[in-house]
């Protein structure tokens, strides 16, 4: 079910590091030029391509006026909601809410020498839009990831798209949004949502960034319109590497390895580990465990195709492995989980500890769960506050500073072949100016 390899077995063991990074969805020619396509449809054709796109994709015959879902539509989705959801949703948003309010960042100024002012201004977004799948991947938490962060930021208008029947399937969602206070909904799924946040059609309007999880249509789409608007990112399967120790236990190691597979078929899941024996008793554990799963057909795939359990030789080794892979969440349940912690360059977040499994930070820690996939934790980071402002540098001089760095401004000016910038500058030192 999930392979066990020795770092030893080097071509083994790279064969199934390459298998888990091909993963990437931007590798796929074939799937982004059909998305490209359907962008170029929606662009040409606006509401009436969103139309036939969910006639084709989801089965419904929809007017320009059943695009936009209306509050009542979305308060009854939530009615079937229960409580102790309701209450979970709430206690979420706040922990969420109370992790993110230290990500502000201030506008700023400096008085530099000769009367220079110099500034940064922190502004937040117009319009953020955000995508919500659907079906079993409709995540009512990934809402709460999206808006929260926008809304302390101070975006003005937060739109939500998502695909026709998904608040029906999935009324948690509705109840997310409505206890978060937004009723911008459109029914739009796919590529085709992306595009149409993206450029904007008779019904929907242009965004400035586009955020949420998808399928791989979703996230080719967001690499095709990425330049037009920001997106926080081209996300991939998810993923999960665990660096353990004989101090782990197996049964807690099994456990976050299936929660991992569980996302789907495409999901990594890897344990390092320095013990033999704690690689053979997580194997057992998984094999029982599985069996009480409802998506154990699922999980199997996932673990036979990107999931391993990694012998190493040492902690230094297994640290290195964690940097090659880059994972989106990274769990340490090892002895010197401080020391190893420090060795890891590269991950979008790290869990400590046998107490604190992945989910944790899925549902309720506060930290965002939007992270980079597919090694792009290399360069990347958590969705937070600061992807929904902008910042603005200020400048303003005075007339003696300019008199006093225009030749240095000219002289490097013309070392780029610019005369024309030269004399920009030296044209306001002249007599009689």
């Amino acid at each position: 079910m999930i392979d066990i390899i020795h770092s030893n077995e080097k071509e083994r063991l790279a064969f199934k590091l390459q298998t888990i990074r091909n993963r990437n969805v931007a590798l796929n020619d074939e799937l982004m030029s059909e998305v490209a396509a359907i962008i170029r449809e929606v662009r040409a054709r606006g509401d009436a391509a969103l139309i036939d796109y969910a006639k084709r994709f989801d089965g419904i015959v929809m007017q320009t006026s059943d695009l936009r879902v209306s509050e009542v539509t979305l308060r009854e989705a939530a009615t079937s909601v229960e409580p102790q959801v309701i209450a979970a949703l709430r206690e979420a948003i706040r922990r969420v809410h109370i992790f993110h309010e230290h990500e502000l960042q201030s506008s700023w100024e400096l008085q530099a020498e000769n009367g220079v002012r110099l500034g940064q201004r922190v502004a937040p977004l117009e319009c953020a839009g955000m995508y919500v799948p659907g079906g079993t991947a409709a995540y009512p938490s990934s809402v709460v990831m999206n808006i929260v962060p926008a809304q302390i930021a101070g975006v003005d208008r937060i739109v939500v798209a998502t695909p026709p029947r998904a608040l029906q399937e999935n009324p948690a969602v509705a109840a997310a949004l409505i206890e978060l206070g937004v009723s911008e909904v459109y029914a739009v799924g796919g590529a085709q949502a992306i595009a149409a946040l993206a450029f904007g059609t008779e019904t929907i309007p242009r965004v400035d960034k586009i955020t949420g999880p998808g399928n791989k249509y979703v996230a080719a789409a967001k690499k095709h319109v990425f330049g037009m608007v920001g997106i926080d990112s081209i996300a991939g399967p998810s993923e999960v590497v665990i660096i353990a120790d004989d101090s782990a236990p197996a049964s807690f190691v099994a456990s976050d390895l299936l929660a991992q597979a569980e996302h789907g078929e495409d999901a990594s899941a890897v344990l390092i580990t320095t013990s033999e024996q704690l690689a053979r008793q997580v194997s057992a554990a998984i094999a029982q465990q599985i069996r009480k799963l409802p998506r154990a057909n699922l999980i199997e795939k996932s673990l036979a195709s990107y999931g391993a359990i990694i012998m190493v030789a040492d902690t230094f080794e297994a640290c290195r492995l964690a940097n090659e892979l880059a994972p989106e969440h990274l769990e340490i349940m090892a002895r010197d989980e401080e020391w190893i912690a420090a060795q890891v360059r590269h991950a979008g977040a790290i869990f400590f500890g046998d107490q604190t499994p992945e989910a944790v930070g899925d549902y309720l820690a506060g930290p965002n769960h939007v992270l980079p996939t597919g090694g792009t934790a290399r360069f990347s980071s958590a969705l937070g506050v600061y992807d929904f402002v902008k910042r603005t540098s200020m400048l303003k001089f005075t007339a003696s500073e300019l008199r006093q760095t225009a030749p240095l401004i000219a002289t490097l000016a013309r070392s780029e072949g610019l005369e024309a910038h030269a004399r920009s500058v030296l044209i306001r030192t002249e007599p009689g100016v």
